[in-house]
C-alpha cells in the first residue's frame, strides 16, 4: 500500500524539521520532498498542523508488568522484588502475560511507541502473539534467572523461543536471550548462556550496575565489579549486548562497554523512583557509548510513555551536572529514536529518510503546548505530551489515525487486564 502525508513538518536526522511531503511504499519512505508524478497513493493523510517524527523506541521494558502498576510503589528495590514483584509474578499464567502486554501495546500505540524491548517470561510466545496482532515492532526475550532450580530448563526455553519466534510477524519479531541480572546469574550460568547465545547468534539483554547495593555485593562474591567479571564469562564476546541502567559506572567498567560495543538504556524515571542514581549518560554519549532511553517496567515507572522518559533525560542530566548543555534536546529526541533503534539492532529504523522503515508518529502541533512554534525540536523535547499523539504507523501500516486505533480493542484490553491484576495483587 502506498501512503502520502502532505504538507506535514518532517523531523529529519539533522535535527531540522521542514514543511514537506512523506511518501511510504510498503513499509519504507520512499520519497521526502515533491512528491513524484507517478506515486499513486491508496491512502492521503493531511499534516497540517502535524510534527512526523520517528517512531519512539523503548529500548527496555516489562511488558506484562502494567498489571502490577500501582501495586507497590515507594519501595526499595530488592525489597520491592523479594516482597512485592516477585511474588505477584509467580502467580501469573499465560492469560496474564497476554492481557498485561495487550495493556502495554495499547499504552505504547497511544503514546507514540513503535518498537520496544521486552525482558520477561514465561510465555513470552504470548507476548509475540500480541506484537503480530497490535502491528508493533517486538525485540523479545525471556528472562533467565541462573540461581533458580530450572535455571538450564528456562535457558533452553529461551533458545527455543529465538529458533521459534526470531524474524516472524514480517520480521517485526527479534528475540534476544536475557540473563536476568549479574545478581541473579553467577558466572557458571553466565557461561552457559553465552555459549548458548554464541552458537546461535543471539544478542543479549541484561540489566547492569543498577545499583550501589549490586556493585557492592559483586565486590564482596567476586572482588570484581559486575561488568569486569561478566566480561570474563564471555557474554559480551557476540556483540552489541543491551545492558539497561549502567547508572554505576567507573572507567573501567566504560572501557569494557567501548571493547565490546555494549549499549546502554538509560531508565531514568525508575531510577528516580526507586532512587537507584543518576547514570552517566552525557559521558557515556562522549565516549562514543550508544545510549537509548526506556521506560523499565510500568510497575516502577509507572508507565510506558518515552515522552515523559526524554523530557527527564534531559532535564536530569541538566541539574545533575550543573550544566544546561548536558542533554540537549535533539540528542534526548536521539536517545529515544535512533540511538534507541541502534541499541537493538534494528537496521533502518529510528530515523525518518528516503529508504527507512515507515514507523512514523504525527504529533498534533494544535494547541497551547505548540505555541508559539519557535523550535519544533525544543516543543517536542520540554514542552509536548503524550495527548499530542495523533497518528502511528509501523512498517508502513497505520496502527491509530486520528486516536482511532485501527489494531486494537481499548476496552475488551482494559477490561481483561483488570481483571487479571486483581487476581494477581488481590492474592
Amino acid at each position: 500500500m502506498k501512503t502520502l502525508i502532505k504538507n506535514v513538518n518532517v523531523l529529519l536526522p539533522d535535527g531540522t524539521t521542514p514543511l514537506t511531503n512523506l511518501c511510504i511504499d510498503g513499509d519504507r519512505i520512499s520519497h521526502i520532498g515533491e512528491v513524484p508524478d507517478d506515486f499513486r497513493p491508496g491512502h492521503v493523510l493531511d499534516g497540517h498542523d502535524m510534527l512526523a517524527t520517528p517512531g519512539f523506541v523503548n529500548a527496555h521494558t516489562h511488558a506484562s508488568m502494567t498489571l502490577l502498576r500501582s501495586y507497590a510503589d515507594d519501595m526499595e528495590l530488592m525489597d520491592w522484588l523479594n516482597k512485592m514483584i516477585w511474588p505477584a509474578e509467580a502467580r501469573m499464567n499465560r492469560e496474564d502475560i497476554y492481557w498485561g502486554a495487550m495493556l502495554a501495546a495499547l499504552e505504547m500505540i497511544q503514546t507514540g511507541t513503535t518498537s520496544f524491548a521486552d525482558m520477561y517470561g514465561p510465555w513470552m510466545d504470548a507476548v509475540a502473539e500480541v506484537v503480530s496482532d497490535s502491528g508493533l515492532r517486538g525485540v523479545l526475550s525471556r528472562g533467565l534467572i541462573g540461581v533458580a532450580p530450572d535455571a538450564e530448563e528456562k535457558l533452553a526455553e529461551g533458545v527455543s523461543f529465538y529458533r521459534d519466534f526470531h524474524g516472524m510477524a514480517n520480521d517485526r519479531i527479534h528475540v534476544m536471550l536475557s540473563p536476568h541480572a549479574p545478581y541473579t546469574c553467577p558466572p557458571d550460568y553466565m557461561k552457559k548462556v553465552a555459549a548458548a547465545a554464541q552458537k546461535d547468534g543471539i544478542k543479549i539483554h541484561i540489566h547492569m550496575h543498577e545499583t550501589k547495593t549490586e556493585i557492592n555485593d559483586s565486590l564482596k562474591a567476586y572482588g570484581r565489579r559486575p561488568f569486569a567479571w561478566v566480561s570474563e564469562t564471555g557474554l559480551f564476546d557476540g556483540g552489541a549486548t543491551v545492558a539497561a541502567h549502567c547508572v554505576h559506572m567507573d572507567d573501567e567498567d566504560i572501557v569494557i562497554m567501548q571493547k565490546y560495543d555494549i549499549r546502554a538504556v538509560h531508565n531514568p524515571g525508575s531510577n528516580m523512583k526507586l532512587a537507584s542514581g543518576v547514570a552517566p549518560v552525557p559521558k557515556m554519549l562522549s565516549e562514543g557509548i550508544c545510549v537509548a532511553l526506556g521506560t523499565d517496567g510500568a510497575s516502577s515507572n509507572n508507565n510506558m510513555d518515552m515522552l515523559e522518559e526524554m523530557a527527564l533525560s534531559a532535564i536530569l542530566h541538566k541539574v545533575d551536572a550543573y550544566d544546561p548543555l548536558a542533554v540537549p534536546a535533539l540528542t534526548s529526541v536521539k536517545l529515544a529514536t535512533e540511538y534507541g533503534a541502534k541499541a537493538l539492532s534494528l537496521a533502518d529504523v529510528g530515523r525518518l529518510e528516503v529508504g527507512a522503515k515507515a514507523d512514523i508518529v504525527l504529533f498534533s502541533m494544535k494547541g497551547s503546548k505548540w505555541t508559539p512554534r519557535n523550535n519544533l525540536v525544543s516543543l517536542l523535547a520540554y514542552s509536548a505530551n503524550s495527548s499530542s499523539v495523533d497518528t502511528v504507523i509501523v512498517d508502513g501500516s497505520i496502527l491509530m489515525e486520528h486516536k482511532e486505533l485501527k489494531t486494537l480493542d481499548e476496552e475488551r484490553i482494559l477490561f481483561e487486564a483488570q481483571r487479571s491484576a486483581r487476581h494477581l495483587t488481590n492474592a
